[in-house]
């Protein structure tokens, strides 16, 4: 879903389920010249007023091993371009964070508003090449909302949807099926606001060197 709506012109996606892989696939993506990195995609609510649907711009990047400052220009144009986008900490974690305890624990540990698995990832080799980075992210998940067994298991390593997997997951533990009903609900209110910001960034998703440089693009 993330892949299918951050294309578009000026735009190369970088679709990588495992993290593990994900900086050699962006570092090749620098290597035929993209001008930016922007972190572009979905991510656990961590404070407790955020929603389905609410959008989070980067002000910075928090991990267990350092905090990296988003582009400021960047950043400006992403909030003036989304209705409602709201400017806080990212937190880079390394696996998924399933329970509110859990995102309890990674607000306190960084001060972060929400929570992914890539955007630590994409500073650190934007960082490292000197090029402009970003974070865009939507909230699925608020801070309340406990993720059921299936969601873990239903996505394919190319991040298509894994149904057999789920349904097997759902056998085995039919209690989660509320909550499963909930996690899909909040999927489609995230989408939609995904897609909403897209329309709104338009092409080279706001790099701000995209209309500047020479066959210029932005990676998602």
């Amino acid at each position: 879903m993330e892949a299918r709506i951050a294309q578009g012109p000026g735009v190369s996606v970088v679709l990588c389920s495992q993290s593990l892989h994900l900086g050699a696939k962006l570092k090749a993506a620098i290597a035929h010249g993209a001008s930016g990195i922007i972190s572009f995609g979905i991510a656990a609510g961590l404070a407790p007023d955020l929603v389905a649907g609410d959008c989070v711009v980067a002000s910075s990047v928090k991990s267990s091993k350092d905090v990296i400052v988003a582009d400021s220009a960047w950043a400006e144009t992403l909030l003036a371009a989304i209705p409602g986008a709201i400017h806080g900490v990212v937190a880079g974690v390394d696996t998924l964070l399933v329970t509110p305890s859990d995102k309890s624990k990674v607000r306190d540990a960084t001060g972060a508003v929400v929570a992914d698995m890539e955007s630590h990832i994409a500073a650190r080799v934007a960082i490292a090449h000197g090029i402009p980075f970003a974070a865009c992210r939507i909230v699925i998940d608020s801070a309340q909302r406990r993720l059921p067994a299936a969601a873990a298991v239903g996505l394919r390593q190319d991040g298509t949807p894994d149904v057999p997997a789920v349904l097997r997951s759902v056998l085995r533990e039919p209690g989660q099926i509320p909550d499963l009903i909930r996690t899909a609900l909040d999927a489609r209110v995230a989408g939609k606001a995904l897609h909403a910001a897209r329309e709104g960034l338009g092409a080279g998703l706001g790099c701000p060197d995209y209309r500047d440089m020479v066959m210029p693009r932005a990676v998602a």
